[in-house]
């Protein structure tokens, strides 16, 4: 009989504990949901990080500005209004690296991957933020290197393999304001460097940046590197400033264009 109850025990005991560890489970595959993870972003700050773009965008002098009209029809060269037609629509002409952009490996890689060919997977990805304000005073120009990446992961941590690097310069705040002032070469940028440790010593999946070229050089060294090697950038970023230096998400998208070699893109963060 003492036997018994013995056994009772260690069996009562036993369903308790998987009890237990079922309702963990349960807990777990719950959070894990994606019904509890768009719960848990829908609370979260967003800063959106692309500029709003117009025949006034600041672009390289070699594209032009974009132009932007009413649509019209094709047979009568009347415009479409929304009193005659009940919509209205715009006709534009722009060059792909207009505004916040991307530029895909195809950009300079003859046989690199185009807009429709970059995955899903690579649209949303932890986010990590280099900020070289501190250095501009005394060095306008500062680019960033090995040592000012190793220096942010002892203040930060290590940089997540497959994130977003970003570079915060401050540049963006002439863009709608100063677009002189915000075309100017020399600029803060990456340093060759630092592009090719983050990729191959960090293992990042693109970078971003405030300016509309990626060098220090007038000889696209860095940009040609990260381009020729399968990687994507997204240039002109804003708001960079508002955005911690780790902890956060990037979702960056653009139009599924056959074969294309850039076009302006929408990035914003998710904030811790």
């Amino acid at each position: 009989m003492v036997t018994d109850t013995k056994h009772c025990n260690r069996l009562f005991f036993a369903t308790a504990i998987f009890a237990m560890l079922a309702m963990q489970a349960e807990r777990v595959c719950a959070i894990n949901s994606l019904a509890d993870a768009y719960a848990l972003i829908a609370t979260k700050k967003k800063v959106d990080l692309t500029h709003a773009f117009s025949p006034d965008t600041p672009v390289w002098r070699g594209f032009g500005q974009a132009t932007m009209a009413a649509a019209a029809d094709p047979d009568t060269h009347r415009p479409y209004t929304i009193e005659q037609d009940g919509f209205r629509t715009t006709f534009y002409a722009l060059v792909g690296q207009y505004g916040t952009h991307i530029d895909p490996p195809a950009h300079f890689d003859p046989n690199g991957a185009t807009l429709d060919e970059i995955p899903l997977e690579q649209m949303l990805l932890p986010l990590v933020v280099f900020d070289v304000t501190p250095w501009l005073a005394a060095e306008p120009n500062h680019a960033l290197s090995v040592a000012d990446v190793e220096a942010w992961e002892k203040a930060h941590g290590p940089i997540p393999r497959g994130a977003f690097a970003a570079l915060r310069t401050d540049m963006s705040k002439d863009f709608h304001t100063d677009p002189t002032r915000f075309k100017r070469t020399p600029f803060p940028a990456w340093s060759l460097a630092a592009i090719k440790f983050l990729f191959e010593q960090r293992g990042v999946t693109a970078i971003g940046h405030e300016a509309l070229d990626t060098d220090i050089t007038e000889s696209f060294d860095s940009e040609a590197w990260l381009l020729k090697h399968g990687h994507w950038q997204i240039e002109a970023m804003a708001n960079l400033d508002q955005v911690p230096a780790t902890g956060s998400l990037i979702v960056v998208t653009w139009p599924k264009v056959k074969h294309g070699f850039g076009f302006p893109a929408r990035a914003f963060a998710i904030l811790p």
